[in-house]
């Protein structure tokens, strides 16, 4: 067989480019979420944090898990309730960012090492080759966990989150956006451009990225003669 194989191989590039799309337009939409209601998102994000450190206690109390790895996950969500201090405005620079991005990757590291090494454990120890270890968890639980109390707070807080980098500053001051005395405990962040009311929110991170890649592949478009129809009209 020639053909078929090329067919599955299109299909596959289609279905990878349609997962992408629907990731990026989830997103999308999450951001604008997230924009439009600031002050229920924050108050969302902060009992999901409190909520995955009681669960990280459960799990080490009635299942065994390491107290130590479960003492680095504590911990780390501690770190990430940090960043809420001036939610959704986050300073790419601020040392409580840059400990949360290496935790986020310490405990996937650590966690997934750990049940690796359980799982290794398990399978030496039976007695015959034919048997079944009863006590490693499954590929559902260990996906559902590494889904629940390692990435979904960071992922929660990428989609949420606004770099200062993609607020527009008022005209004639640098003082941080969200730091200000008009951003208080709303969390709106609302100022104004020389003095003449109009309101400007901050872009979230998943939005900005989202923005950015589009605005990417316009400019490879430009790059091969690809014009949109409105401006081949013109």
């Amino acid at each position: 067989m020639w053909i078929l194989p090329l067919v599955g191989y299109l299909g596959s590039v289609m279905g990878f480019c349609f997962l992408t799309l629907a990731i990026a337009s989830g997103l999308y939409y999450l951001s604008e979420l997230v924009e439009e209601h600031t002050v229920l998102a924050k108050r969302f994000l902060s009992r999901l944090i409190y909520s995955i450190m009681g669960l990280q206690l459960v799990l080490c109390v009635v299942d065994s898990f390491p107290f130590s790895l479960t003492l680095l996950s504590i911990v780390s969500h501690l770190v990430y309730l940090g960043n809420m201090r001036r939610f959704p405005y986050v300073k790419l620079s601020d040392p409580l960012f840059l400990a949360s991005c290496v935790l986020v990757l310490l405990n996937h590291y650590v966690w997934f090492k750990h049940f690796s090494d359980h799982q290794d454990r398990a399978y030496q120890n039976m007695a015959s080759y034919y048997d079944t270890p009863s006590d490693i968890p499954s590929f559902t639980e260990i996906a559902s966990y590494f889904g629940i109390c390692v990435w979904l707070v960071p992922f929660a807080l990428f989609v949420s989150l606004s770099a200062s980098d993609n607020v527009l500053p008022t005209m004639g001051s640098s003082e941080p956006l969200g730091s200000g005395p008009g951003a208080g405990g709303s969390g709106q962040g609302v100022v104004s451009s020389s003095g003449s009311g109009r309101s400007r929110r901050g872009q979230g991170m998943a939005k900005a990225l989202v923005d950015n890649v589009l605005g990417g592949i316009g400019q490879v478009g430009d790059a091969f003669g690809w014009k949109k129809p409105d401006e081949r009209l013109a």
